[in-house]
């Protein structure tokens, strides 16, 4: 049986006509975490764009659960299953986090029945939000902020959640803070999780398996323990 939620082949992606990913084929498996790390500038967020369907590849193929994506566009891509943490959070400043999360829901086409069990279990996966639902989201901390973009990207509980660098701006102990609570949803549900981080150490504590990207390419992939050496860290960059 093929355990291969999302698959990437020969994808060529390029901003006015210069390629930034090049030939890249990769996989996320069911039940992982894989975390993809490489320097600024690797086409790491390229890649993520372009797996949720916010960027349109020159060649090459993407599948989900095997079979070929025919409209790559987010709102197709949502409705089967994938959901993106942005880079950079995303949140609207004005509105409140329980007025942003049910703007979510409306955005997944959350059937208006099921609105309040999915609210109840994004609570359940980050209960500090009950913290702040009343709070206009501008007014919040850079860890809260975040646990609200997460929040978001889990209310059409997906199978497939893409993260693109939820550490920025955070300390390391906020981050830890803020994924304890993924991994555990994670290891609970079977949810497939592409994570894009600069933070390797504290990536490298709930990943299963490591991808490294370099000047638009896939040069190697490894487990998180033969990347506990900085020596060989430091080489692959």
């Amino acid at each position: 049986m093929n355990n291969l939620v999302l698959e990437a082949h020969n994808l060529v992606v390029g901003y006015g006509g210069r390629p930034v990913l090049d030939g890249v084929s990769m996989n996320l498996r069911a039940g992982e975490v894989l975390c993809l790390i490489g320097h600024n500038g690797a086409g790491k967020s390229t890649l993520l764009k372009t797996l949720f369907g916010l960027m349109s590849p020159t060649s090459g193929e993407i599948r989900l659960h095997g079979k070929p994506v025919a409209s790559a566009d987010p709102r197709s891509l949502t409705a089967a299953g994938v959901s993106l943490v942005p880079e950079g959070r995303g949140v609207f400043p004005n509105l409140s986090v329980s007025e942003t999360l049910e703007m979510g829901m409306w955005a997944a086409q959350v059937p208006q029945a099921q609105r309040a069990q999915r609210l109840a279990w994004v609570l359940e996966t980050l209960p500090a939000m009950r913290n702040f639902l009343q709070q206009r989201a501008g007014s919040l901390s850079g860890g809260q902020q975040q646990m609200v973009s997460i929040g978001r990207a889990l209310l059409n509980q997906p199978r497939v959640l893409l993260m693109d660098e939820p550490s920025i701006g955070l300390a390391p102990k906020l981050f830890q803070d803020l994924m304890a609570p993924i991994r555990e949803m994670q290891l609970k549900t079977g949810v497939s999780i592409l994570l894009v981080e600069q933070n390797v150490k504290e990536a490298l504590k709930i990943a299963d398996r490591v991808i490294v990207m370099k000047s638009g390419a896939l040069i190697h992939e490894t487990v998180p323990a033969e990347l506990q050496d900085n020596a060989k860290l430091m080489a692959l960059y």
